[in-house]
Formats: C-alpha cells, sequence, structure tokens
C-alpha cells in the first residue's frame, strides 16, 4: 500500500509542477514582454531584474501599464454615463414637447373656434415628434463623441504601454537578458 502511494505522489508530481509554473506568471510576460535569461541568470535573479526594470521604465516614460488600464477603463465607464444621461434627458424632453404642443393645440382650437381636444392631439403629435428627432440626433451626436474619446483614449494608452516596454525592454538587454515584445 506504501508503495502504490508514493508511486502515485511521484506520477502525480510533474503534473503538479507544470500547474504551479502556469499560475506563477512572470512581470515581464503579464505586459506581453518576453524575456530569456542569455547569461543564464537565475530565475529569482530574472524577477528582481525585471521588477527593478519595470521600476524604472516608469520613472523614465512616467506611465505604468496597469494604471493606464485602469484609467482607460474608467473614462469608457465615463463616456457610457454621458450618453445613458444624454438618453434620459431626451426622453424628459420629448414628454415636455408633447405637453407643450397639446397645450398650445387646445389654446389654438380654442381660440380659433375650434375642438379643443382635437387640437391638443395634433399640437401633441407634431411637438412631440419633433422632438423625438431631435432627441435621438442628440443621442447619436453623443455616442459619436463617446466613441472617439474612447477611440482617442485606448490609441494614447496603447502609445504609452508602446513606449514602456521599449523602456522595459531596453532596461532588460542591458542586464543581458534576450527580449521580444
Amino acid at each position: 500500500m506504501k508503495r502504490f502511494l508514493l508511486f502515485t505522489c511521484l506520477m502525480a508530481l510533474p503534473f503538479s509542477y507544470g500547474v504551479a509554473q502556469d499560475a506563477q506568471k512572470s512581470l515581464a510576460s503579464t505586459i506581453e514582454v518576453y524575456v530569456f535569461p542569455a547569461a543564464g541568470q537565475a530565475a529569482d535573479q530574472q524577477s528582481k531584474d525585471e521588477v527593478e526594470c519595470y521600476s524604472w521604465a516608469v520613472s523614465n516614460t512616467g506611465s505604468d501599464p496597469f494604471d493606464l488600464q485602469k484609467q482607460n477603463e474608467q473614462a469608457a465607464a465615463q463616456a457610457q454615463q454621458q450618453v445613458a444621461q444624454t438618453e434620459a434627458a431626451t426622453q424628459g424632453a420629448g414628454a415636455r414637447g408633447a405637453l407643450r404642443g397639446a397645450a398650445a393645440g387646445a389654446l389654438i382650437g380654442e381660440v380659433t373656434g375650434g375642438d379643443a381636444g382635437d387640437s391638443a392631439v395634433i399640437g401633441a403629435a407634431a411637438v412631440g415628434i419633433s422632438s423625438r428627432r431631435r432627441g435621438r440626433a442628440a443621442n447619436q451626436q453623443a455616442q459619436q463623441q463617446a466613441q472617439q474619446q474612447v477611440e482617442s483614449s485606448e490609441k494614447a494608452t496603447e502609445e504609452q504601454v508602446g513606449n514602456f516596454k521599449k523602456a522595459f525592454s531596453v532596461c532588460l538587454e542591458a542586464k543581458e537578458y534576450m527580449v521580444k515584445s
């Protein structure tokens, strides 16, 4: 029985080692930079060098890829919030426009001696349709602006991350690592 347990544990060891290795992702691989220890540096030395080069790259570029990603996500959320606020405001404007149209139609119908009820319906429909059209145009414009903001933010982030990766790579290459990003 003891031999069976020992054999089972020994057979499972390579599999558990592979799982543990996958769970520990290096700093460089997290930011999609691939590093090979060209001078035979040990794994713990490589980790220290990566942390040191990460700090150096942040201080020299003024960009931290993890902060940039958070900022990009916040900008996208703000853009979506602006679009939602514009939609809510224009929906309310359509209803208020219909109310004003109904009031104006009823007044016109009363003054001209026509049916105030029919005139109110016509006024509400005319002004309501007009308000909805303006509202849709405003929504489309808000969505386009939000999309442009997000794209601009993503482009700037992409450029900053690229500069960061260059600085990070230069630092590691100076420490005799082979680097590809």
